[in-house]
């Protein structure tokens, strides 16, 4: 449901060079080529700081959208360091994050990678450094001043592959994960940075005598929406993505500078269906272009659309009461179908009979079913609370949907008549528009903050994209997600079960 109506593989090793010119090193020096732009993905340079004693290389697949890094370096640590680093100058809050990996055996088991914030290139900078060891180790690293000790604050969680470092303000926040869990966290505020720093991704091999490597997945460098930031009146960049949810790999396909919202992927595979601005879009996923589905009068649609299960129909929600209207998925005259507003659709029965749909009655948000070609509506529920984000099962027997009856937002689970509402999730998130796969095996779902109110699911927040059996269980983690409305409003499994299509958030640098 809309509360508002919305405006609208494996890594190619082949592509690390093979470097073995070795040499001693007596002195600190600076950062080679740091004066000569090297753009290198999402960074704008990059080069090898400090007395590194084989020159390191950092390489972008555009393909598989992963970053190969390769370094030598005696450490990070003491009063300075050496470090092959793929840097971008920010100023004021950021968020990166990125999956790591470090390819081979390696040679000292304190070899590091990871995510971090420098004052300067110079090697004694002031740092906050987001950093995994090759033995586990996990820690928070600093350097307070130029040239000063380096400190630290060890995680107790150890070998994560996912990393996260977030600057709001003077507060700099670690966050670490193997990857299907959440997040462990250190604060961190005794240091002060200048507003504008080089963020970015690194790796040592705590050896000057050998050569690293190291790969970086899912690099995203976030920044967040704005202090002042006006829900529903402002808006920032998005991201449409193909999520796999065994990996949790995931590839950006589109963005722009406004509002994407909502991707729906095609029954044949080829083309995603999503918001923009209050019209409906389809991308070809193999041209990666972008076309306007003819809605009519209909162009002030909000997030809350589906798809018929032959892909043939297109149901969406629109207008300044919200009505459920139906028409081709090639576009044409829209048919209106609910009887009153407001009603934000949510899922269409497999045999396209019917029509699930939240609509707001007397005070009340319900889940209601009503025929696809029009006719009267049926409740379905009646817990007093916010009853949302309905959708049918493959074998049409039963219907998952969210509800905050008992407190926080969980997932539910009745039968196709509304008999037999059961809590399928119960924990301390608000988990949000559950949605299942093809095969009728998993449900994915988006997971807000404790903090977050049950009966909100607000733009721009850290949230998690979830899965877990249909048949009940942990559920695991396979997005850490800057978004929130608009990430997964609607169903967006591949029709090969493997990955899901979401959108995350980031203003522009």
């Amino acid at each position: 449901m809309s509360s508002h109506i919305l405006d609208l593989a494996s890594p190619n090793l082949s592509l690390i060079p093979t470097l073995c010119c070795a040499f001693a090193v007596g002195v600190v020096v600076p950062a080679r080529g740091a004066d000569q732009a090297a753009p290198v993905g999402v960074f704008d340079q990059h080069g090898d700081i400090g007395g590194a004693g084989l020159p390191g290389s950092s390489v972008f697949d555009r393909d598989s959208q992963e970053y190969l890094l390769s370094a030598s370096g005696t450490n990070m640590w003491g009063d300075h360091d050496e470090f092959q680093f793929a840097w971008r100058k920010v100023k004021g809050d950021f968020i990166i994050q990125a999956f790591t990996q470090f390819l081979g055996e390696g040679i000292d088991p304190h070899r590091k990678m990871g995510l971090i914030v420098r004052a300067s290139l110079d090697p004694r900078s002031p740092h906050v450094n987001a950093c995994r060891h090759g033995s586990g180790l996990t820690s928070l690293q600093f350097r307070t001043a130029d040239g000063a000790p380096t400190g630290e604050i060890r995680l107790k969680i150890e070998g994560p592959d996912v990393l996260q470092l977030e600057r709001s303000g003077k507060k700099f926040t670690m966050s670490a994960a193997h990857f299907g869990d959440t997040y462990s966290t250190q604060d961190f505020d005794a240091i002060d940075l200048p507003d504008e720093v080089f963020v970015g991704i690194y790796i040592c091999a705590h050896n000057n005598s050998v050569l690293e490597r190291g790969v970086f997945r899912n690099v995203r460098l976030i920044r967040p929406a704005s202090r002042d930031f006006v829900p529903y009146r402002d808006y920032i960049g998005s991201d449409i993505e193909l999520l796999d949810v065994e990996t949790g790999f995931r590839k950006t396909v589109c963005r722009a500078e406004d509002s994407l919202q909502a991707p729906n992927w095609t029954p044949d595979g080829k083309r995603l269906v999503y918001n923009h601005n209050g019209r409906i879009y389809s991308f070809d996923l193999a041209k990666r272009e972008s076309t306007p589905i003819d809605t009519g009068s209909q162009v002030h649609c909000n997030n809350d659309h589906a798809l018929s299960s032959d892909g043939r129909m297109l149901g969406i929600s629109s207008g300044s009461t919200s009505m459920v209207y139906t028409l081709p998925i090639k576009g044409g005259a829209p048919r209106r179908i609910t009887p009153a507003g407001p009603s934000y659709l949510h899922g269409w029965s497999p045999d396209g009979k019917f029509l699930l749909f939240t609509g707001a009655r007397n005070g009340a948000f319900d889940i209601y079913r009503v025929p696809a070609s029009g006719g009267a509506e049926e409740r379905l529920t009646t817990a007093k609370g916010l009853n949302d984000g309905s959708e049918y099962t493959p074998d049409s027997r039963a219907i998952f949907f969210n509800s905050d009856r008992t407190g926080k937002m969980q997932v539910w689970r009745m039968n196709a008549d509304g008999s037999g509402q059961t809590q399928v999730t119960d924990d301390e998130f608000n988990n949000w528009f559950p949605h299942i796969s093809p095969d009728g095996k998993t449900i994915v779902f988006i997971s807000f903050p404790p903090e977050i109110r049950s009966d909100d699911h607000p733009f721009y927040k850290r949230v998690y994209l979830r899965r877990m059996p249909v048949d009940g269980g942990k559920p695991t983690v396979v997005g850490y997600v800057y978004g929130g409305q608009g990430s997964i409003n609607v169903n967006s499994w591949s029709p090969d079960n493997r990955m899901i299509a979401f959108v995350s958030n980031s203003d522009s640098f």
